[in-house]
């Protein structure tokens, strides 16, 4: 059997529609999905103001945010208190610290001539100590009048710690030095780390020094000069925020992008630039280096952008992030010296840790200024969230937090529980086309708006909130038919909450694909376990397939190569086709046929749930045949439903081999001279032999010289032939590899 393919007519190509994400049903077809919201993993995507979240996934009114100073700088580095309940802020990048009174009223009490000032302290008679970068000093402010403290002669000053006895401390940086300074001028190098910087200090309730250090995020307790013990080396890169409890436990902040080689980074920009202040910026935001080690190279091995920029996002040199490890974490170092895990995450750095009561921890964190609130039990629950680039520190004051953040450098005070508070959805893609169902949700005081669009980002392109919904049993989304559906929750009591949502959504049916027809051929199972592959001929053996290739319209199948399948001991054959459905419909399928010549399509098989049928190879004649697979979703879509179709490329079977006429037969002396002419009523002629007496098949060249038509004209000559009786066979093959026979009796 042979099969000849030209080019063939291509079925319909629909678009592709992609399954939705978040919580969906799984189920396809006419029937509805749904997105739910019901965890903290959900909830967290989105946008919150003035709302809290618990790690179980529920909404609540969050405490009230006041912004009590708004220092019109990016960042704020440092907040202190000092006495009669005096709030003390340094800033960048402007270099600058304020004092804030206990009514909020805020004066600028220095400005250096840094851009920053990293770390401030102040003692009981209220003096305030400063420390600015790059190249800076450290600077005592008394009534009013600042005046050179202590020079380091060091690139950075990161952190500033004050004893009982007046004796400050500060951590530097470029060469990880930590100072000891009794008195103006007076100071010397306390121990040298080994470290590029000492990122942060802190005395224990023993008087121990704590240092905090990058890049190898180490921690040592100092106990005298040129002495101090590894209390702890870190995974991370850098630990910077400290915190100590009466008991003698140490609360430690690891950070995987070393915040202080960026912004050593961005003070280099800086420097090349001439009067360049209130433009340089510094990011507060860093991920984990990629690879096993995830510590950073050396401070002095960062090199420098070129340029700075007006954001807390500066062009500085990208980190890169470790996917699968964590960026931050908080440790818990016990009395004893064990560390516990207590916190971690791959998405956000924390900055700043703060005891609280009961066992509780209270941590900043760089994604929208999120503060959050961590309990002896280990379980999270989102306070609040500033919506500003970075919550940096936090102070507990008169058992109120307040919070500097960067970005937009503003002071602000957690108060008493908030009565009111909205949240915003992430955009949910249902990936196609959908019609909206009901919204439902579990929840009290709580009233629901949705918008939708085609756009991946809400814009002037989508619809306007709807009015509010309140009927939490199921509301009509009223929204237009979309991809893109949001929800805004408005929680409107100070008890109101919000457990979880979800949406029923009709996806729009998207037709099947069907990708190619496949025509090859196959040997019955009883063959196929006798018949070794060797000794079938070379050309009974391949493939024939017809790809869509989404052209649109009918394609001609003029030029295209005629190919062939050899009929050999094969006597199936097998189509088979590649179709999916986008929105994971069942398939059902019909293969028809089709004669070249007649009109109508044969039904061979009908609702197929098989991609494949095989044929026996004598069903169909000799001649040229179309094969058409008709794809249908009606199964999955009662009403509604989808269907392509693919007309593969022309199929040519040949089951008859060639006739051999033999015209003459001469013998002269020891030669012979046979005329004869072989025909094939499908295909061309594609192999003429002949052999004596059943020996070595040798081949014949037709008169013409080429072997390419259905009828050919051969002359053999046969220069020497033994004395006697012999027999000459002739075989001519046609494309498939039929052959035709004929005996020549040589006297």
């Amino acid at each position: 059997m042979g099969l000849l393919l030209g080019q063939g007519r291509r079925g319909r190509r629909p678009r592709t529609w992609a399954s939705a994400v978040l919580f969906v049903g799984l189920a396809s077809g006419s029937s509805s999905s749904f997105w739910e919201m019901s965890s903290f993993s959900d909830f967290i995507a989105g946008k919150l103001d003035g709302v809290a979240l618990s790690r179980d996934g529920r909404l609540t009114t969050a405490p009230l945010l006041d912004t009590v100073f708004n220092s019109g700088q990016p960042v704020i580095w440092s907040v202190i208190q000092g006495p009669a309940g005096v709030i003390y802020a340094s800033t960048g990048h402007r270099g600058r610290v304020y004092s804030i009174d206990s009514k909020g009223a805020a004066t600028p009490i220095w400005t250096a001539d840094r851009p920053e000032v990293f770390a401030i302290a102040v003692n009981p008679q209220g003096d305030v100590y400063a420390a600015s970068s790059p190249n800076g000093k450290i600077y005592r402010i008394r009534a009013g009048t600042a005046t050179e403290y202590f020079d380091p002669k060091a690139r950075y000053i990161w952190s500033l710690a004050l004893a009982a006895d007046g004796t400050l401390y500060a951590g530097t940086g470029d060469e990880g030095l930590v100072y000891k300074i009794t008195g103006v001028g007076q100071g010397e190098v306390y121990y040298a780390t080994g470290q590029g910087n000492v990122t942060g200090l802190m005395l224990d309730p023993q008087g121990r020094l704590l240092a905090g250090t990058e890049p190898n995020g180490i921690l040592y307790r100092i106990t005298a000069k040129d002495k101090a013990f590894a209390l702890y080396d870190s995974t991370l890169p850098e630990v910077r925020a400290l915190a100590t409890t009466a008991d003698g436990s140490v609360y430690v902040a690891g950070l995987g992008g070393a915040l202080a080689k960026k912004i050593q980074a961005t003070q280099q920009n800086q420097n090349s630039q001439q009067d360049a202040v209130p433009t340089i910026s510094t990011t507060v935001t860093v991920t984990a280096q990629a690879g096993g080690d995830l510590k950073p190279a050396a401070p002095q091995d960062v090199k420098p952008q070129a340029q700075a920029t007006q954001s807390l996002q500066p062009a500085t040199p990208a980190a890169v992030e470790a996917t699968g490890v964590e960026k931050s974490a908080i440790y818990r170092i016990n009395p004893d010296n064990t560390v516990d895990t207590l916190w971690s995450s791959k998405e956000e750095n924390v900055y700043d840790i703060l005891p609280a009561q009961n066992g509780e921890l209270v941590f900043g964190t760089d994604v929208n200024g999120r503060v959050y609130r961590l309990t002896a039990d280990h379980k999270l629950t989102l306070v609040v969230q500033t919506n500003e680039a970075e919550a940096v520190r936090l102070l507990n004051v008169n058992n109120a937090i307040l919070v500097a953040t960067a970005n937009s450098g503003k002071l602000y005070k957690l108060g008493a529980a908030g009565t009111k508070g909205t949240y915003e959805s992430p955009v949910f893609d249902a990936s196609g086309i959908s019609r909206w169902g009901r919204i439902r949700w579990q929840g009290e005081g709580v009233t629901i708006q949705t918008r939708s669009g085609n756009s991946l980002r809400p814009d002037a392109t989508w619809s306007d909130w709807s009015p509010a919904l309140s009927d939490a049993s199921g509301s009509p989304v009223a929204s237009p038919n979309s991809r893109y559906l949001q929800y805004k929750a408005s929680l409107n009591t100070a008890t109101a909450h919000l457990d979880n949502i979800s949406s029923a959504y009709l996806p729009q049916n998207n037709p099947p694909v069907i990708h190619s027809i496949t025509v090859s051929q196959q040997a019955p199972p009883a063959a196929a376990t006798v018949k070794s592959a060797a000794a079938a001929p070379a050309s009974s053996s391949y493939s024939i397939t017809v790809t869509d290739t989404g052209d649109a319209g009918p394609v001609a199948s003029t030029g295209t190569a005629t190919q062939t399948l050899s009929r050999a001991v094969i006597q199936q054959m097998l189509v088979s086709w590649q179709a999916d459905d986008p929105d994971s419909d069942r398939l059902v399928f019909d293969l028809s046929f089709r004669g070249e010549g007649e009109d109508q399509w044969k039904i061979l098989r009908h609702d197929l749930h098989d991609n494949s049928v095989a044929l026996d190879g004598d069903s169909l004649a000799d001649g040229r045949y179309y094969f058409r697979v008709h794809a249908s979703d009606r199964e999955s879509n009662p009403t509604g439903s989808k269907d392509a179709e693919l007309t593969s490329s022309p199929v040519l079977i040949d089951n008859t081999p060639p006739v051999i006429h033999v015209q003459s037969s001469t013998r002269q002396g020891v030669a012979a001279d046979i005329v004869f002419d072989a025909q094939d009523t499908v295909s061309a002629l594609r192999r003429a032999e002949w052999s004596l007496d059943g020996g070595v098949w040798l081949p014949i060249a037709p008169v013409d010289g080429i072997l390419d038509s259905r009828t050919e004209q051969f002359r053999l000559h046969v220069a020497s032939v033994p004395a006697g009786e012999h027999a000459l066979v002739l075989r001519v093959a046609d494309s498939a590899g039929n052959t035709g026979l004929a005996k020549v009796v040589l006297h």
